[in-house]
């Protein structure tokens, strides 16, 4: 199959002038400085399902805070989410911290340069061990993600389906066939800049691409077609009531959410699901579940907050309670000014604004 696909694709000639614009375009980013592993590492990380744009500032806060792998083995996990607070995907950060904290217990914190051995590590698939065998340790892996299907897809006018594992699998195949031996490096790196600038989703600048003499999606013109992804399910929507519930002495109650599933052990304002509870019922809900008396006052505003899968629908109120201590231990009792050492999601965050 791939030597249909491959059939008279001049690989040598790809490569040289893909690197060729790639030595002269390529993006001047942060984590480029060096070929620091750990640093590759977290970058690949915090790109996951996140613009470049948006993760440059967090990847120095991070690097700051935790500039060796036995700084971020030994941090605090809620010190990890505080720093990653606002990029979201926030399993990302508790899965990196588990896995950096074996490297420095079982691999006297190198990162291993093994496909096997990256591979076992938590969070770790097969996107992120490739770009660290290729950026960091230059080995000609693929490190295949959503941009570099985009690219082949076109390139080589694949019509399959890239939502599927499968095609995953078969363009990992290709590219192996494909990559430069001798600077896997900046060949994964400039097909990335190249999906991200030039070989975009929408309006691709194929005029200005520096490979387009080899792309049969240009040459049939159907660029603008390619690639297929079948459409993802209709988002859930879950509405919220979320209480601001302030005592006499001037301190907010907050809640830790539990230690696994969506948001795990991030901080939030009180959420009662709406169509369980209602806001008639809200009163009597915090005396069963908490074991505290409130009274809710006005409605403070409404946010809307999309997650890939689904989407919260949150009207805040105000709400006041003579409780001084607490005895779920969910719960805490903060100061306005205390609530900034939190990690707490981004709607969450938004809140804090409604608050006197």
């Amino acid at each position: 199959m791939l030597t249909q696909i491959l059939k008279n694709f001049n690989s040598f000639d790809f490569q040289h002038d893909l690197l060729d614009w790639y030595y002269e375009n390529k993006r001047d980013l942060p984590w480029r400085q060096s070929q620091d592993p750990y640093k590759v590492w977290v970058s690949e990380i915090m790109l996951q399902q996140t613009k470049v744009d948006t993760v440059i500032p967090y990847f120095y806060r991070f690097l700051e805070k935790f500039p060796t792998l036995y700084d971020l083995a030994e941090a605090e996990e809620q010190e990890v989410l505080k720093v990653w607070e606002g990029l979201g995907y926030y399993s990302r950060a508790r899965n990196l911290q588990a896995a950096v904290k074996e490297v420095v217990e079982s691999y006297d914190a190198k990162v291993p340069d093994t496909k096997e051995e990256l591979g076992k590590l938590k969070g770790v698939g097969p996107y992120t061990r490739g770009a660290i065998l290729s950026i960091a340790y230059n080995q000609p892996e693929p490190a295949v993600d959503g941009n570099v299907m985009r690219v082949f897809s076109r390139v080589l006018k694949l019509e399959d389906d890239i939502s599927q594992a499968k095609t995953k699998k078969k363009m990992e195949s290709i590219i192996r066939e494909i990559i430069s031996e001798k600077d896997p490096s900046s060949f994964n790196q400039a097909i990335m800049d190249l999906g991200a600038t030039i070989c975009t989703p929408k309006s691709p600048a194929c005029l200005l691409c520096p490979v387009q003499e080899y792309c049969r999606a240009f040459a049939d013109g159907v660029e603008e077609k390619l690639p297929i992804k079948k459409k993802t399910k209709k988002q859930k929507v879950i509405p919220y009531i979320v209480l601001q519930i302030k005592n006499k002495a001037g301190s907010y109650i907050i809640e830790k959410r539990p230690d696994s599933g969506l948001l795990a052990n991030l901080w939030q304002f009180p959420m009662i699901h709406m169509k369980e509870v209602g806001l008639d019922g809200v009163v009597d809900y915090m005396r069963k579940e908490y074991g505290i008396s409130i009274r809710v006052k006005d409605k403070q505003g409404s946010l809307n907050h999309v997650f890939s899968h689904l989407k919260w629908d949150l009207d805040i109120f105000e709400a006041e309670t003579d409780v001084t201590e607490l005895k779920d231990e969910r719960l805490k009792l903060v100061s306005k000014e205390e609530i900034e050492e939190f990690p707490f999601p981004v709607s969450h965050q938004k809140m804090i604004n409604f608050l006197e």
